[in-house]
């Protein structure tokens, strides 16, 4: 057993645990953060994808001490100030999901794509999203939340680019 520090939705912590032992296991079993699941255990399914520095990882497939000094994120810390994200509210709006199951890894990876491609083409969708599965075969539904989540996510920054810069303005004409 060692101490790691980790950086969990924005928390420092340590955790005591075997530097081999899997983020999964320890997000799950010794932080009580379930949301990330535990689905294939082989780095096939997805439902255990979380943010590593923002990139989508397997958790199941990474281990604790690879997952040292990172900001690490789940599906409980993506919240913004107390409201869903876009990509949140999207898959609530398009009813991506069905048993559920998959829902917490397609969301983070769906996160991670819009990062790095905030407007996807279907096409880039699929491709992005390859490597996360859904039992129920929700897929559909899932890029069309993905192509919601992006319209959700610009209108969200166009309204708050709108609203800073009127209080700006506001400010000036003081």
């Amino acid at each position: 057993m060692s101490d790691v520090a980790l950086n969990i939705n924005g928390a420092k912590m340590q955790v005591s645990a075997p530097a081999g032992e899997t983020l999964l296991s320890v997000l799950r079993n010794r932080l009580a953060l379930t949301g990330t699941k535990y689905g294939c255990g082989e780095g096939e399914c997805g439902a255990c994808t979380v943010l590593l520095d923002g990139h989508a990882v397997k958790s199941c497939q990474t281990l604790l001490s690879d997952a040292a000094g990172a900001r690490i994120t789940t599906i409980e810390g993506l919240e913004e100030h107390g409201q869903l994200t876009p990509v949140q509210q999207a898959f609530l709006d398009e009813g991506a999901y069905q048993c559920g199951y998959c829902t917490s890894g397609m969301i983070m990876r769906a996160t991670a794509l819009l990062k790095v491609t905030p407007n996807p083409t279907p096409t880039q969708i699929v491709s992005g999203m390859n490597g996360n599965l859904c039992r129920c075969g929700t897929y559909p539904r899932i890029v069309a939340a993905v192509q919601h989540a992006s319209t959700l996510a610009a209108t969200r920054s166009s309204a708050t680019h709108s609203s800073a810069t009127r209080s700006s303005a506001q400010g000036a004409a003081r």
